[in-house]
């Protein structure tokens, strides 16, 4: 396989990832970002994101010369086959992605391309974002100077990202021409799974189609546990029927207390919004983001039932980051939960694997713990956020001795039920039979 020369503009999450892996297929990348100190860090050897793998791809692509950092786009184009677009599409008030980012790169790529390249779109972006990308290259790139638009969505999940990038389920291209599908073919020959080619549109819809879909089992798990608690039936055992069914799949049909991250939350939103600007109702995905806020309430109103007032009570909340392997916090259930309890006037023992670094900037008045023995050391309840393996792994024992009470809220169903009971808790889990 010949070599191809990439740029890749934004070193964030997505940016991050895709250009270490494009260097480890065997490609020369270079990876472009606005941030100064990003770009120094990364140039020591520091990755600002904890992502199982990643640090050791960036570190080995580094000694070979394959992977590059700069601030400079007009030093990263100079040899570029491939410039992605790798930017943070926030979400606007209003659930509308913010595509100043975008703009912005699309106008920088334009002014300086001197040779036929393909720009590809690789932000989670909305439908016609691709028109608009090539529209900005024409009116600010110089003429006669060839280009293709290519969209390519990624599907990197957090805590599996470099072996999402490698072992794909599928790549999807969205192309406008022979030549740019044959370009995408080569660049991702050593990747070996199916590439789905479609045109522009559909590609950028798929992004946001997947993740709806994948938002929509997990809340109606979350709103089927409501009916199992009201009823006495057990969630997990009617999900695993359910996902026996090769049609449905078990897969996000875990109930808990909802989706966080910085995909789904946003990528919901931005869908709802797209629907309405092209005229389309969707009631679906209203009802999936309602449910989804509702699922956090659960810790709230267990947290009351177990332990009636929470004024001057202590709940040790385990997890802070919205899944395991991860750092990410955004739109993390455990802040908003915390935030809730807080405002109850209940202090908040805190431990996290790797999040709290970053939760001391967001959240205040918590004792950041170093175990989560020591979070829950004259506690009131443990309250369960995040299924790190290390909870699953803890001495049941120690932590009920540790304990003021000895309640247990699993927001996330990582106990069994019967085993927790017998250690003497007073158990809730989401959607299933309370043990005490």
């Amino acid at each position: 396989m010949k070599s191809k020369q990439v740029a890749v503009v934004g070193s964030g999450y997505v940016g991050l990832v895709t250009g270490a892996c494009l260097a480890e297929i065997g490609h020369r990348v270079v990876c472009v970002d606005s941030d100064r100190a990003k770009v120094r860090m990364l140039k020591k050897g520091h990755i600002p994101i904890y992502e199982p793998g990643l640090p050791e791809i960036v570190l080995s692509n580094r000694k070979t010369r394959r992977l590059h950092f700069t601030n400079s786009l007009e030093e990263a184009l100079v040899s570029a086959e491939y410039i992605f677009i790798a930017v943070n599409t926030p979400p606007l008030p209003n659930g509308e992605a913010d595509l100043s980012y975008v703009e912005t790169v699309a106008r920088q790529v334009g002014r300086h391309l001197r040779r036929y390249t393909v720009v590809v779109d690789k932000s989670t972006v909305p439908v016609n974002t691709g028109d608009k990308v090539r529209q900005t290259l024409l009116l600010y790139g110089k003429k006669n100077v060839p280009f293709d638009v290519v969209s390519n969505p990624e599907f990197l999940r957090e805590g599996t990202a470099v072996s999402d990038f490698m072992k794909p389920d599928r790549i999807v291209v969205g192309v406008e021409s022979q030549k740019a599908e044959t370009m995408m073919r080569e660049l991702y020959a050593p990747v070996k799974a199916d590439m789905i080619v479609t045109d522009i549109k559909s590609a950028e819809l798929i992004k946001h189609a997947s993740n709806s879909f994948l938002a929509t089992k997990i809340s109606f798990a979350n709103a089927l546990a409501q009916m199992c608690d009201r009823v006495g039936a057990d969630v997990t055992q009617v999900t695993q029927g359910m996902g026996a069914d090769p049609r449905i799949g078990p897969s996000f049909l875990k109930a808990g207390l909802g989706y966080g991250g910085s995909c789904f939350p946003k990528d919901v939103s931005a869908f709802i919004h797209m629907a309405e600007e092209a005229g389309v109702d969707f009631k679906i995905l209203r009802a999936v983001r309602e449910v989804n806020d509702q699922a956090r309430l659960w810790a709230l109103e267990r947290l009351k039932k177990a332990l009636w007032n929470l004024r001057d009570k202590t709940v040790a909340v385990w997890g802070l980051a919205f899944k395991p392997d991860t750092d990410d916090l955004r739109n993390a259930p455990a802040l908003d939960i915390i935030h809730r309890v807080q405002a109850e006037g209940c202090r908040v023992n805190a431990y996290d694997p790797v999040a709290m670094d970053k939760a001391r900037g967001l959240i205040k008045n918590v004792r950041f713990c170093r175990t989560p023995y020591d979070a829950a050391r004259g506690a009131d309840a443990v309250l369960l956020c995040t299924e790190w393996k290390e909870f699953r792994d803890v001495d049941l024992a120690k932590v009920k001795n540790l304990l003021r009470t000895p309640v247990f809220l699993d927001g996330r169903n990582l106990f069994d039920p019967v085993q927790v009971a017998a250690h003497g808790f007073q158990y809730h889990s989401v959607g299933r039979p309370t043990s005490s």
